[in-house]
């Protein structure tokens, strides 16, 4: 027993510690936030919903049939299957066979069918909006992930050099070449960096927080696969927003959902039209009936061959052959005056049917206004990253200089904290406007149908 139980904590453990080591790529978290996220399957649902509503639609097409039977007494008087009066009780069955077939009401049934199969096509571009924003918000969270991972890279960095001023000044007071105040100065920056790296830390503890329940996962040992982002050559590949706006316009999903909402609605104007034409319809039955008195025989009179009276058997078998009959017939409709209300139907129906129209233009604006505004902010990002980049390399040439200045005494240690404060801002500024142009590089990329890859 004690073997299987340390065996069990043994797997356990080691799977345990599988999942922590496991570093999720972009690709898998994008991945498996659509495939797992509650509001796509709630969507996935209503779906399903929509795919029922159909096989509905197309039932309205096929005769219905339906079978009828009954028990009946009779207490008293009653009319007997022969036309007699009967003044006794009695009770009875009687079972039947109905069908019936709508031929003809304004092709109804055509264009509820046509109604239910746009619904379900828009279902589908409803569902893939709702993938591709959550691809987005996985995609950003995922950056801010690399951003705040390079910050810390960032303070780890002055950590060190600042432990490396901390042993010189200590070195130096120790031989009396410089003031202990120079001491103090050194352990204050080096406290100063070690909190600008918990900082750091909170910030990368925080963003992998905000993307595992992104994905709907645990945070514990969660992290990300390291990428590093480098950019070659800055430039706007996509500069053309008027080709951006018709390649988003032909394959967003939004904007075909909103051009089916409209189509539906021009189906609805038919719809609520056929309500002034005439319908017909077919239907076709078959009956029989038994009765008994209760107390006697089932038995009927009939005449002989000398029209004397006589009583032959007349049981269930025989009553339900005898009694069974057919009937068919056609029922025609004609709509004369319905109080007004078809034509304010078809009154609603082209009124919203410009409403459906005018959501159309309205997405269409809006998605003209964000693209515009992505490339924009993308050639802003892209002025911010190059300025940074040329900020950055002067900077690292003028901490070249000051640490060759302060290494030789020259510099004080005041001086050269201010010259390597303006390199830590260039390296913070050159992060922010780094992920900040992939990311909006990434968004035009997505608006022109590129999927969305990190390298």
């Amino acid at each position: 027993m004690r073997t299987k139980i340390v065996t069990i904590l043994v797997l356990a453990f080691f799977f345990s510690t599988n999942a922590q080591d496991k570093k999720w790529t972009l690709q898998e978290c994008v991945d498996y936030a659509v495939e797992n996220n509650i509001s796509i399957k709630q969507q996935e649902l209503s779906k399903e919903l929509i795919e029922e509503d159909i096989i509905t639609a197309k039932g309205n097409f096929y005769p219905s049939l339906n079978a009828s039977a009954s028990q009946n007494f009779n207490f008293g008087s009653y009319i007997d299957n022969y036309g007699g009066r009967v003044s006794r009780d009695s009770r009875s069955n009687s079972f039947g066979l109905n069908s019936g077939v709508t031929l003809y009401n304004g092709n109804r049934n055509k264009i509820n069918l046509l109604q239910t199969q746009k619904n379900l096509e828009a279902a589908g571009f409803d569902l893939e909006e709702n993938k591709n924003n959550i691809m987005l918000f996985v995609v950003n969270s995922y950056l801010n992930v690399l951003l705040n991972k390079e910050s810390i890279v960032i303070a780890e960095e002055q950590i060190v050099i600042s432990k490396g001023q901390l042993e010189k000044a200590e070195a130096l007071v120790k031989a009396g070449e410089v003031p202990k105040a120079n001491l103090l100065e050194a352990q204050a920056t080096l406290a100063n960096n070690e909190e600008q790296l918990t900082t750091a830390q909170n910030a990368l503890d925080l963003s992998l927080l905000s993307l595992a329940q992104l994905l709907q996962v645990s945070h514990n040992g969660f992290d990300i696969e390291d990428v590093s982002l480098t950019i070659d050559a800055a430039s706007l590949m996509y500069n053309d927003t008027d080709l951006i706006f018709k390649t988003a316009l032909a394959s967003l999903p939004e904007i075909k959902s909103a051009e089916i909402a409209v189509e539906n609605s021009e189906l609805s104007v038919d719809r609520a039209k056929a309500a002034f034409l005439p319908s017909l319809s077919f239907g076709a039955g078959m009956g029989t009936s038994y009765q008994h008195n209760q107390g006697s025989k089932d038995v009927r009179p009939i005449l002989d061959e000398n029209n004397n009276v006589i009583y032959v058997p007349n049981g269930f078998g025989k009553q339900l052959e005898d009694n069974l009959g057919f009937n068919a017939g056609f029922s025609l409709s004609i709509p004369i005056f319905n109080r007004f209300q078809t034509k304010s139907a078809v009154a609603k129906a082209k009124i919203n049917l410009k409403r459906t129209e005018l959501t159309l233009l309205d997405r269409q604006v809006k998605l003209r206004e964000t693209i515009e505004r992505a490339y924009a902010d993308a050639k802003a990002s892209l002025n911010q990253f190059v300025s940074a980049e040329k900020s950055l390399f002067a900077q690292k040439e003028s901490f070249k200089n000051a640490q060759e200045s302060y290494n030789s005494g020259v510099m004080t240690s005041f001086d050269f904290d201010q010259v390597r404060n303006r390199l830590v801002n260039a390296q913070s500024s050159m992060t922010n406007a780094k992920y900040n142009f992939v990311f909006r590089t990434k968004l035009l990329e997505y608006y022109l149908g590129i999927p969305i890859v990190l390298n």
